[in-house]
């Protein structure tokens, strides 16, 4: 009599027992949720004048992106330093960064233009009852000559201690170049930043199990302190941006897959879904960077490519901030401050999008760009100040977008090149789900196919 598993009848309980498991809660409803539980908690806080919990929202908002940025700079530096080195692997490795480039440039263009366009309609600066008195200059500003030689870091160390991101990027640029012209000699050096990169993108993924937490503080922390009084002086303004920022990412992006890819842009929502919602709420394009790095492989482009074109994107591919933000916000700090601009002023404000924008280096604020872009066109840099206050409302949505075409471009760039996976960018893989969800169901998947094999 056989006594195998399958003759006995043992086979289906653990079939059972996986069927009786409660389903997890998804990752993008616990964003929802925060982002919900958030707006109420704040609307309590600011109507209710209930200091504790507007100081409690503060302190978790604070806590959820300090521990982003804790990671921030070592992740730059080996994410940079291995993705350039993984562009060995890749045919036409050089073409494919220069695309990489090109579509950088123009999508930045497409943003600024829609940025100018929308500022010129809606005259943001008008009625808002500001004056020039209401401005400050900012504790950081941005001119070329800060930009060109704040490039190049005085020391190894001070980079990572201040935070300095650009710098960061320029160290790991130059190591990685170097260990592709070492070629084997430098394999040690290469497994060493792999591993610690791993390393890195395994607390990371801790910190983001966390988000919906901090989406609460954050959401909370904006309603409680702001409230819809100061939004009101900025509505015209705050509109533009979120409406620009919606047009590109809603409206260009789709365009762009659909006409340039030949690609169905709702599986790229859904499949980006994730790392927009994160960025949204995190503010940040370097922390959000594993995130978007596994969605963009997820949506079929290649690893080796994807782990280039990322990093790159994250430190420099900034539609939201670096383009449709200072496009409005200069013409509205001119209507302040009564100062006329004129057809070569919205050049230099497109110029100084696509060539300035890893000035903001994928990190929460967009100051630095738009002060640059203030002191290129000169115009007062005090007028930084009056949107100093609304900035936080403002960033989320340009962070979202900038994340958005962080993925756009390589999924474009590979669908041209034909190495896109265009089954994987079909099925959406890990639709809403935690990349360790998402494995785990590639790997209940293999399993399946073995057993059914």
């Amino acid at each position: 009599m056989s006594t195998s598993p399958k003759a006995s009848g043992a086979a289906p309980a653990p079939t059972a027992a996986k069927t009786s498991r409660i389903p997890k809660f998804p990752f993008w409803a616990q964003i929802l949720l925060g982002l919900v539980l958030g707006a109420v908690l704040g609307w309590v806080a600011k109507s209710g004048d209930v200091s504790w919990l507007a100081s409690t929202l503060e302190q978790i908002g604070d806590l959820f992106v300090q521990l982003l940025k804790l990671a921030v700079a070592p992740l730059v530096f080996f994410a940079i330093l291995v993705s350039i080195t993984n562009l060995r692997q890749v045919n036409n490795a050089a073409r494919l960064a220069v695309r990489t480039l090109m579509w950088f440039m123009i999508t930045s263009l497409i943003a600024v233009a829609i940025g100018l366009a929308i500022g010129l309609l809606t005259n943001p600066g008008s009625g808002t009852g500001l004056t020039p008195k209401d401005g400050m200059l900012p504790k950081h500003t941005g001119s070329w000559i800060d930009f060109l030689t704040g490039i190049v870091p005085k020391d190894v160390i001070t980079p990572f201690t201040d935070l300095e991101v650009l710098q960061i990027v320029f160290m790991a640029a130059v190591a990685g170049i170097a260990a592709l012209q070492l070629g084997e000699k430098a394999e040690p050096v290469l497994k060493f930043s792999r591993s610690i990169l791993e390393l890195l993108q395994k607390a990371l993924w801790w910190v983001i199990r966390l988000a919906p937490i901090g989406t609460v503080g954050l959401i909370g922390h904006a309603i409680a302190k702001y409230g819809w009084d100061l939004i009101g002086k900025y509505a015209t303004f705050t509109a533009d941006i979120y409406v620009g920022c919606a047009l590109v990412l809603f409206v260009v992006y789709p365009v762009l897959l659909s006409a340039v890819g030949k690609l169905n842009p709702l599986h790229f929502f859904k499949g980006a879904w994730p790392a927009i919602q994160l960025a949204f709420v995190s503010r940040s394009s370097v922390g959000t960077m594993p995130v978007t790095q596994r969605v963009t492989e997820r949506l079929g482009v290649p690893k080796e490519y994807a782990s280039f074109a990322v990093p790159f994107g994250s430190t420099t591919k900034m539609d939201g901030c670096a383009s449709i933000y200072p496009a409005i916000a200069a013409i509205f700090i001119a209507q302040i401050f009564d100062v006329p601009l004129n057809v070569g002023d919205y050049l230099l404000i497109a110029f100084v999008s696509v060539i300035g924008s890893a000035a903001t280096a994928g990190l929460t604020g967009a100051t630095v760009m738009l002060t640059l872009t203030l002191s290129t066109l000169g115009l007062p840099l005090e007028g930084v100040g009056l949107l100093m206050a609304i900035d936080p409302i403002l960033d989320m949505m340009r962070t979202a977008t900038n994340v958005a075409g962080q993925v756009v471009v390589p999924v474009l760039v590979s669908a041209k090149e034909k190495i896109l996976d265009r089954a994987a960018y079909a099925r959406g893989d890990g639709i809403g789900a935690t990349p360790g969800e998402a494995g785990q169901a590639d790997a209940e998947q293999k399993a399946a196919v073995a057993a059914a094999a």
